[in-house]
């Protein structure tokens, strides 16, 4: 596995471009096989997960080409209607497919869902909710099986907010016959942009980006061509990545739009951040200022970033305390953390943070995604060596983080 060999220290200056939504480009992928046309998808990142999600379709019969940021799929001749346990354990994301299958061809089978271990993650919603569209679930052997005969529009509310059920339902519902409405719908960025890719295929979508999606059901869906959302969540972790390191760097490609939640509280620390044109400028400062966060479904703010803002607190002039307020397994990170020097304690799901005058590098190991870009901004900030491993958790979710930092002068760089 890859390793990280961070020098820390290094104020950092630059412009990065931030690469395509992860959380949009998955559920984008899953969503080409609800129709037999080709699908030409722009502005893809080359991750580990969107080249599984590739896999799948593949797996499944369809036909996908993956280049240069562009996703070519044309899923005519869907041949076997099982995802395999081999692909499917190693993201959740992979779940997606059986909204897909389903809407489409009335049938699925999907392994139970695998993906970063940050707390339980059940897919009751996915399943109350198709069978609310007139399917059938069944688990046995690991494998959740849907089949129906026919499905039908729906009043769908969800007990939780969720993102995975809402784009599940969308997909599973944008064929059914009649009218479906989603309650309670996730409103993340990713959700407004799957809507916005169904319906360039053809679909009848209104209210995405609110709690109340309504879905009124078409015959088919057409190919089209689409450009998936920048990253907001690679996006606010390089505005950390500027705070932390009393750095200057100017975000290309950002969607503004989607960053409001982490930037006030940036602002709070004592960072400057100006939009110039399509780029945003962020400047930190030497000891930022303490500021408490409870993470929030969206537009609140984000549990993928509360990891990240971990690390800044751990630095900053005072104590603050961090809510997670989503997951229950999600300060895996802490001890790695207080390994670099960080004074952090937890009770339950409450992180009180009490800011140190520096970290020193350590060797740390990664638990999932998130914590790992906590180490890696931890590691740019700290005196001395870090050593991260177990990177191949950052690989799923961030594209080429070592090279854009490098270019940003951080002393970093990838080992066997």
């Amino acid at each position: 596995m890859d390793k990280f060999i961070i020098e820390g220290g290094v104020v950092l200056k630059g412009k990065v471009k931030i690469s395509g939504s992860k959380n949009a480009a998955l559920p984008i992928i899953a969503a080409t096989l609800l129709t037999g046309k080709e699908c030409l998808l722009k502005n893809i990142p080359q991750l580990n997960d969107t080249k599984v999600m590739n896999k799948l379709i593949v797996s499944l019969g369809g036909k996908v080409a993956f280049e240069a940021g562009v996703v070519r799929a044309e899923n005519r001749n869907i041949s076997n209607f099982k995802a395999p346990y081999d692909l499917v354990k190693t993201m959740r994301a992979s779940v997606y497919v059986m909204g897909a299958l389903l809407g489409r061809y009335h049938k699925a089978e999907v392994a139970m869902p695998g993906g970063c271990i940050i707390g339980e993650r059940p897919i009751n919603l996915h399943l109350s909710g198709f069978e609310k569209l007139g399917a059938k679930i069944t688990v046995e052997h690991g494998y959740i099986k849907a089949v129906a005969k026919k499905l039908k529009g729906a009043d769908i509310y969800l007990d939780t907010v969720s993102v995975g059920a809402t784009a599940n339902l969308l997909m599973a519902s944008v064929l059914a016959e009649g009218k479906t409405l989603l309650r309670n719908a996730a409103q993340e960025p990713h959700i407004l942009d799957l809507c916005s890719f169904l319906n360039t295929l053809g679909a009848k979508i209104t209210g995405a980006g609110t709690n109340t999606i309504s879905i009124q059901g078409v015959s088919s869906l057409k190919g089209g061509t689409y450009e998936v959302i920048s990253d907001y969540i690679e996006a606010e972790t390089f505005m950390v990545a500027a705070a932390i390191t009393n750095g200057k760097i100017t975000l290309e490609n950002a969607p503004a739009e989607n960053l409001q939640a982490v930037k006030e509280k940036l602002l709070e620390t004592g960072a400057e951040i100006k939009k110039n044109g399509i780029n945003i400028e962020v400047r930190g400062i030497k000891t930022p200022k303490p500021s408490n966060i409870d993470t929030a479904p969206y537009p609140g703010f984000p549990t993928d970033m509360q990891a990240q803002w971990m690390s800044l607190m751990a630095v900053s002039s005072g104590a603050s305390i961090l809510n997670e307020t989503i997951w229950e397994k999600r300060f895996m990170h802490v001890p790695e953390l207080n390994r670099m020097g960080a004074n952090i304690t937890t009770k339950g799901n409450t992180a009180i943070v009490t800011g140190v005058r520096e970290l020193s590098g350590a060797p740390v190991m990664v638990s999932d995604l998130r914590a790992g870009a906590s180490l890696v901004l931890a590691g740019l900030r700290a005196k001395g060596t870090t050593e991260i491993s177990r990177v191949y958790h950052l690989d799923r979710g961030y594209e080429s983080i070592e090279k854009k930092l490098e270019a940003l002068g951080a002393r970093i760089k990838r080992v066997k």
